[in-house]
């Protein structure tokens, strides 16, 4: 099963996602672990911390975890 990670702006980077949820604990680290380790983006390795990613993106990531990027939907200001 995979977590929903729901972003209220366009689309979020790898790296945000990372620190997000707590795979790594310093937006810094993102490089070195994306280089250490193979994260997968739809199903392809991908080590750029700045990758967008819209809504219904896969990211696996080497323990196991799976998230799906859900959007809220527009909303007025």
């Amino acid at each position: 099963m995979a977590t929903e990670v729901h972003i209220q702006t366009p689309f979020i980077t790898l790296g945000q996602l990372l620190k997000e949820e707590s795979i790594i604990s310093t937006g810094g680290q993102a490089k070195w672990y994306l280089r250490e380790n193979t994260v997968l983006v739809n199903q392809e390795p991908d080590d750029r911390r700045g990758r967008k990613l819209y809504p219904g993106d896969i990211v696996a990531v080497p323990s196991g975890e799976r998230f799906v990027i859900n959007g809220m939907g527009a909303e007025a200001d």
